[in-house]
């Protein structure tokens, strides 16, 4: 390539850039002149707007302005009303005021006034009394008197009936619901009223066996009462001797003892011994079976091994001649056949009634009545807090607090007040009626008293003199209350209270 031709090249590559760069500055200078233009309009456009939001800005504050003018005129308007409301209540309290101070002035006024005339009525009354008092010759005391006197005697007979008639009504009612509710119990068990004796003796076939069982030197007799802690006693009664002893399994286990060794002929103290401790393995058997068999016999079931033991010990205790176990088996019945008359829970009066002198089993070996210690033995056997009560409360201290305690008190007492069922001696009998007949008689206006029915009534005779058909009437309520209080029995005793009068003349 030759010289012109680069020559030319590059003239015309600046010919082309030259050009180029007054065609792109002309292109900016455009540009820049629409953008130019765009902002001036943008600016107007801002300050139309501005000027817009600035006229509604305005428009806004003038409308709150009034709004505000408004709601304060409003509030003024309702504080102006309120206060004319308390400016009224003022007023109405001031005129209140005034007419309460015109009213307690009108009212003190009244009640001097009434002060006045009650003191002039009690003047205008003195005199009217101590005019009476100079007329009838009596003092107001007297007149009093004398007035609730005659009351007293014109009503006495309408009073004495009434009382009567009231009397009879609550004790018909109370006795045919009594005799139809223990009738409905005793009927359903009939129970063996045979006393049992508590004498041991023991037969033999011959007063020869008396030195036999004594031994030489008496080494048998002292082995027989080492062993089984019973009292041998041998006297000069043909064919038998007496064994005697507080407790009743030891005796009734001596008395088997005995009888083996009379019967088997061989008496010397390794015998005495081994006899002994067989029979006291058959008698602890034999009072497992009788306390199962009171306990199936009752219904009364799930009763612990070791208590089913003492239950069966009672048929070896004794009291007032009554069979502990046979008397309470006896409860047990009684128990149920009342609860299910009155509602109560049969079993927890079955279990609480066949339970109840449980306490009796080992009372000889424990201090303290045998109502306690059977309580402490239900509550170590972990038995329902009622029968627990039950037991304890059975003889009325405590008092029992739920229907089947009150049951099983109430079923006992009427297996203890039973004809047969108790065995007491002549002495205590004899007491007991005299201490009933000196309770009557420490009444003013009582004649003669007699207790009778074995102590289950008491026929008390009255001065007619002295005291009136209403006294009498509260006599045998006052004698009743004294006997409750301060004496103890079986069963319930009737005050019978007798006011005679008689009149007597002899024609001639």
């Amino acid at each position: 390539m030759d010289t012109l031709t680069i020559l030319l090249i590059l003239i015309g590559l600046v010919a082309g850039g030259g050009i180029g760069y007054v065609y792109r500055k002309k292109l900016v200078e455009e540009k820049n002149k629409d953008l130019a233009e765009k902002s001036v309009h943008m600016v107007k456009d801002a300050q139309n707007k501005a000027k817009e939001v600035l006229l509604d800005a305005k428009n806004n504050a003038f409308k709150i302005q009034d709004e505000a003018k408004k709601d304060e005129k409003r509030k003024r308007e309702q504080l102006q009303k309120i206060e004319e409301r308390l400016i009224k209540k003022e007023q109405s309290l001031e005129k209140k005021a005034e007419d309460a101070d015109k009213l307690k002035e009108e009212l003190e006024n009244k009640v001097t006034s009434v002060k006045r005339l009650r003191e002039e009525v009690q003047k205008i009354q003195e005199m009217q009394e101590s005019e009476l008092e100079k007329v009838s010759q009596m003092s107001k005391e007297d007149a009093k008197d004398v007035l609730l006197k005659k009351v007293e005697e014109d009503t006495k007979e309408v009073l004495v009936e009434q009382i009567r008639k009231t009397e009879k009504e609550v004790n018909e009612q109370a006795e045919q619901k009594a005799k139809y509710i223990i009738a409905e119990a005793i009927q359903k068990y009939a129970a063996d009223t045979t006393v049992e004796s508590t004498a041991t003796i023991v037969s033999l076939p011959s007063d020869d066996m008396k030195g036999r069982i004594i031994g030489r030197e008496g080494r048998n007799i002292n082995t027989f009462e080492e062993i089984t802690g019973i009292d041998v006693i041998v006297d000069d009664t043909p064919g038998s001797i007496v064994i005697a002893g507080f407790d009743l399994v030891r005796r009734y286990i001596a008395k088997i003892t005995l009888e083996r060794l009379i019967e088997d002929g061989r008496i010397h103290p390794a015998r005495i011994e081994e006899t002994y401790n067989k029979v006291k393995e058959e008698i602890a058997g034999l009072i497992k079976d009788l306390g199962e068999k009171a306990a199936f016999d009752t219904g009364v079931a799930g009763l612990h091994p070791n208590l089913i033991k003492l239950l069966g010990r009672l048929k070896f205790r004794v009291s007032y001649g009554q069979n502990a176990l046979k008397h309470s088996m006896e409860v047990a019945f009684l128990a149920a056949n009342l609860a299910s008359e009155l509602g109560a829970d049969v079993n927890i009066s079955k279990r609480a009634g066949l339970l109840h002198d449980i306490g009796k089993a080992v009372d000889h070996e424990i201090q303290g009545n045998h109502a306690t210690i059977g309580r402490d033995i239900a509550k170590k056997f972990g038995l329902d807090k009622r029968v627990i009560h039950a037991i304890e409360a059975h003889h009325g201290d405590p008092k029992p607090e739920t229907l089947e305690a009150m049951v099983v008190s109430a079923a006992n007492a009427i297996a203890n007040a039973r004809p047969g069922a108790n065995k007491d001696n002549l002495d205590n009998y004899i007491k007991r009626l005299d201490e009933i007949e000196n309770v009557c008689n420490s009444f003013d206006g009582v004649g003669k008293a007699y207790a009778i029915q074995a102590g289950t009534e008491v026929r008390i005779f009255l001065n007619p003199e002295e005291i009136d058909d209403l006294g009498a009437v509260k006599l045998s309520h006052d004698v009743t209350r004294k006997i409750e209080r301060d004496l103890q029995y079986p069963g319930q005793i009737k005050v019978n209270v007798v006011r005679e009068t008689r009149a007597e003349e002899y024609a001639k």
